[in-house]
């Protein structure tokens, strides 16, 4: 039984990575031992689960974040970031003093693409908290980026064990994604998920659906950046088209897809296929309209 949800306010989990993000605006992506200087700068918490944290936050839901992110200056930055933002954060990492996962970002003014380099969660293993069943039962939806995957696949047994949903953003196919599946709900695969044995996802990304079934996950979708998203759910299948927009800066996109859709679907009841091609739609919009402002955060204060 999925817990009613009869509050304005969805509460949502949010399972996965946390960096800080210094993102630079630049006219061309530097050369082999060559200087430029950038056009604007943001610097801000980043990371799936934490951009999905933030664009649930934003949109009127009640976010909690577990992750790792420490007490380093930098993790001190973070968390305050976030806190800002209306993100709560349970910090598996309060007691580390070693510096936050850094990605450094630079985005092409011309296009919107975006170079990334970061360490992401390597290196930090979080083990799952002595009070992981209650933050998942106090919530109506938990969603995951695939990072930290000894706490993402408890939490996600967890939140099976008491009915809540669960919703995976398959940015790219990482050690032990096949034990997370079998516990997801909904899963949204950008391009770069490659499931084992499977064709590449552009060129096929039916197979990758077909895949996901295979393993469980009955409502999914492939995210192919402006072109329409393909979804499959038991029943049916479709396309959602996503809006045309003037691009200027595609770095956390799909994190606000995600966040938006956990939103849409924290407060149905059993899903449809209209049901999920619509939260599929309405995800897409906001995602897109964060693609017209450069950073993570301007699409937020220009929505407003």
């Amino acid at each position: 039984m999925r817990r009613p949800t009869n509050s304005r306010r969805p509460e949502g989990l949010f399972v996965g990575l946390c960096t800080l993000d210094v993102i630079q605006l630049v006219d061309r992506v530097p050369g082999s031992n060559e200087k430029l200087t950038a056009r604007e700068q943001v610097v801000a918490a980043g990371g799936p689960a934490a951009n999905a944290a933030v664009a649930f936050s934003h949109l009127g839901g009640t976010a909690r974040l577990l992750t790792g992110i420490g007490s380093h200056p930098l993790g001190v930055a973070v968390a305050a970031d976030l806190d800002r933002l209306g993100v709560r954060v349970s910090d598996l990492a309060a007691g580390s003093v070693e510096p936050p996962a850094v990605s450094s970002v630079l985005v092409t003014a011309s296009s919107g693409d975006r170079a990334v380099a970061s360490t992401n969660a390597s290196g930090r293993r979080l083990s799952p908290p002595d009070g992981l069943d209650a933050l998942v039962a106090a919530c109506d939806i938990v969603e995951f980026d695939g990072h930290h995957m000894e706490l993402a696949v408890s939490a996600a047994r967890a939140a099976r064990a008491v009915g809540r949903r669960t919703v995976l953003d398959a940015g790219s196919w990482k050690p032990g994604t096949e034990r997370l599946l079998p516990s997801i709900d909904v899963a949204v695969c950008s391009q770069d998920f490659r499931p084992p044995g499977t064709d590449d996802p552009a060129d096929n990304p039916t197979d990758t659906l077909r895949f996901l079934r295979e393993h469980g996950v009955l409502w999914s979708a492939v995210s192919r950046g402006g072109r329409p998203l393909l979804w499959a759910g038991p029943d049916d299948r479709g396309t959602v088209d996503v809006p045309a927009v003037r691009v200027a800066d595609t770095l956390g996109a799909g994190d606000v897809l995600h966040g938006a859709l956990t939103h849409h679907l924290a407060t149905q009841g059993q899903l449809t296929s209209h049901g999920f091609a619509e939260a599929l739609r309405g995800a897409a919009e906001v995602a897109s309209r964060a693609c017209t402002s450069f950073g993570t955060r301007a699409w937020m204060q220009n929505s407003q």
